[in-house]
């Protein structure tokens, strides 16, 4: 049994939190670049031109890349021969996430559902982090982070369609998700799709899609080729970058699909901004 200190857990996450607000990843930063490079709309064209400006000046001044700064969601996959010593993964997660946070001058934008109320002086600075954990074989501690904002997130959506649906009516949901946003979640964006399943693993399915590489191909060919539809037809309507107009309204589409009941066949769109502020360490 490998032993891992509850304050090593605490400074990983602190410092991924702290370095993602202000770099984008290699993968989300090539395709804007390529998205500039490709785009039709000569407005449009300057707006990516202006996103690339601001990754730039974020990651030389260390400062965040949005004032929306998100909330903190983690997918966790914790082998089953590791032990963490001197407190709960749970607790150094969310540990890490106040400091970080807090200590990289990051908004805390958690509130109470209905009053509004910020929690950072009740509960912690912008906690409670969204956490999903996954037990598997190993002695590791696998960590996605991502920051999620809300102007993507206020835009997703999840539906329970007839099986007859099919993949037109997958299709044509995402379609009109997406065209019912317009540019209110900053695009281009990425696009997370969750199938089967039940209504919340679709939800959760459509969010970690958003954790893979932008640009990496689908392993099941048949989701590939589902991915690259939906795209083309997302990039039809026009939308463009920040709504300016254009042809690169998504920079990519990305689908998990699960098993599902032979009566259902769950869908939930989950969108990312063009600043996708996520990484992967293993400790």
């Amino acid at each position: 049994m490998r032993e891992i200190a509850y304050e090593e857990i605490v400074k990983n996450v602190r410092d991924i939190i702290v370095y993602s607000a202000c770099n984008l990843p290699k993968d989300a930063l090539d395709a804007l670049k390529d998205a500039y490079e490709n785009e039709k709309s000569p407005v449009s064209k300057e707006v990516l031109k202006q996103l690339l400006e601001n990754s730039d000046i974020a990651s030389k001044e260390a400062r965040p890349l949005c004032q929306d700064t998100g909330l903190a969601v983690f997918f966790v996959k914790v082998g089953a021969d590791v032990k963490v010593v001197g407190g709960l993964l749970k607790d150094a997660i969310n540990e890490g996430t106040a400091r970080g946070y807090e200590e990289g001058y990051l908004r805390a934008s958690t509130c109470e559902p209905f009053s509004r109320a910020n929690l950072k002086d009740k509960i912690g600075y912008n906690l409670p982090a969204i956490i999903h954990f996954d037990i598997v074989e190993g002695d590791k501690i696998d960590i996605e982070y991502a920051a999620k904002g809300g102007g993507s997130e206020n835009v997703s959506r999840a539906r329970v369609f007839p099986p007859a649906a099919g993949k037109d009516g997958v299709v044509s949901f995402v379609k009109e998700c997406i065209s019912d946003a317009g540019p209110n979640p900053c695009p281009p964006i990425t696009v997370g799709v969750g199938i089967g399943g039940t209504f919340e693993k679709a939800a959760i399915s459509s969010k970690h899609a958003l954790f893979r590489n932008i640009g990496s191909v689908n392993e099941d060919p048949e989701m590939a080729e589902l991915e690259e539809r939906i795209l083309t037809e997302i990039n039809k309507l026009g939308i463009g970058a920040m709504g300016m107009g254009g042809t690169k309204t998504a920079l990519a589409v990305h689908i998990e699909a699960n098993p599902c009941h032979i009566a259902s066949l769950p869908v939930s769109v989950n969108v990312q901004c063009h600043s996708s502020r996520h990484t992967h360490i293993t400790i």
